[in-house]
């Protein structure tokens, strides 16, 4: 079958959902697990948090979810009216490329930056054929990065993969954060990509806006490794009084497992809880901290705990798509968010002590 085809199969098929989802009104349902008013926080205006429903080790919790962080990914592609620029390190959900199809089909002008690993993906594939023009990096590092940047006002982004692992699966974070200012750092950093073809460390370090202040919130954006992102992360971590939770699928920064023994020695509360793969291979950073007192755990899911994540004193979070790695630091294109707001650091607590409970029932 010639891709002309496919594209107009899929063409097809996308309408029909549309159609369905316009003919059949949504039913009310109660607020799920991943649900961005989670816990009853307050959010600062123009801030949502969504979280993989992966507690119950159950792919199928997460599918029959309305809540789901993919429905909202999906949901918030639906909202473009005029463009989106997505860069998604792979793409493997129907349900997200269907909703870029259909973005597509009603006039938005929608692009994509992947990486070449996940070129020959079947949803990859598709929203090619459909007519949505895709750049890849062509590098043996990773464009590693999963940002969707809409109408040149919202962004998505976080640690979630547009796949049904990160969807079902595996432990993730998704942030949809309305700010002008946001959207044009990752606006930004999508035309050095998609229109340059700059990545890694030939990307060029032009962030528009590196403090972007909304409601009571102060967000820190920055990009690896053009931004030189470890010193950043460390600051933070230095300053930190009382509490440093972290929660992490990779962890072989020497610098940043520095930091948190020296908090640890300087009395503050340090934990985490790290992927089990890899957690004790060459270079992972869980045996030194184990040895230096620090309270670290395998996490619980069976599948993945791909969060990247770190909360200070209950005010600050670090999370988007870098891990805590040499390789983030130095080659794959990565982004990451420092969040000053005690409502948003709480969201991430209560996430962060629903990790360590499945990592501390998998340890009895």
């Amino acid at each position: 079958m010639t891709y002309v085809a496919l594209g107009l199969i899929v063409a097809a098929a996308a309408i029909f959902k549309v159609m369905e989802t316009q003919r059949k009104p949504a039913k009310p349902s109660a607020p799920a697990p991943s649900a961005g008013a989670r816990g009853g926080t307050a959010m600062p205006p123009g801030i949502e948090i969504y979280f993989s429903d992966t507690y119950a080790n159950d792919p199928t919790v997460g599918q029959k979810d309305p809540g789901n962080i993919d429905r909202h990914l999906a949901e918030f592609i639906g909202t473009a009216r005029n463009t989106l620029d997505c860069a998604f390190y792979e793409l493997e959900s129907q349900r997200i490329a269907d909703a870029l199809i259909a973005a597509h089909l009603r006039g938005v002008k929608v692009r994509l930056v992947g990486d070449s690993d996940y070129r020959d993906n079947k949803e990859m594939k598709g929203v090619m054929a459909a007519g949505i023009p895709v750049v890849f990096d062509e590098r043996t590092a990773l464009m590693h990065n999963k940002f969707v940047v809409a109408d040149g006002a919202a962004v998505w982004t976080g640690s979630f993969n547009a796949t049904d692992n990160c969807s079902f699966r595996n432990n993730n974070n998704g942030l949809i954060i309305r700010s002008r200012d946001l959207a044009a750092n990752y606006a930004t950093e999508f035309a050095e990509m998609f229109e340059r073809g700059e990545f890694g460390p030939k990307s060029t370090s032009n962030t528009p806006h590196s403090l972007v202040k909304l409601g009571d919130a102060d967000i820190y954006n920055y990009f690896a490794p053009e931004d030189d992102v470890p010193p950043k992360v460390i600051r933070f971590i230095n300053a930190a009084k009382k509490s440093v939770h972290f929660l992490a699928f990779s962890f072989a920064d020497d610098d940043i497992g520095d930091a948190l023994i020296a908090r640890k020695n300087a009395g503050v509360a340090v934990e985490g809880v790290v992927e089990t793969r890899g957690s004790d291979g060459k270079g992972a950073e869980m045996p030194r901290l184990v040895k230096a007192g620090i309270p670290v755990l395998k996490d619980g899911n069976k599948y993945v705990m791909h969060h990247k994540v770190i909360i200070i004193d209950g005010l600050w979070t670090i999370t988007g798509s870098y891990n805590f790695t040499g390789s983030a630091a130095k080659s794959n294109d990565e982004n990451i968010l420092i969040i000053k707001s005690q409502a948003v650091a709480r969201r991430f607590e209560e996430e962060y002590g629903r990790i360590r409970a499945m990592a501390q029932k998998g340890a009895v």
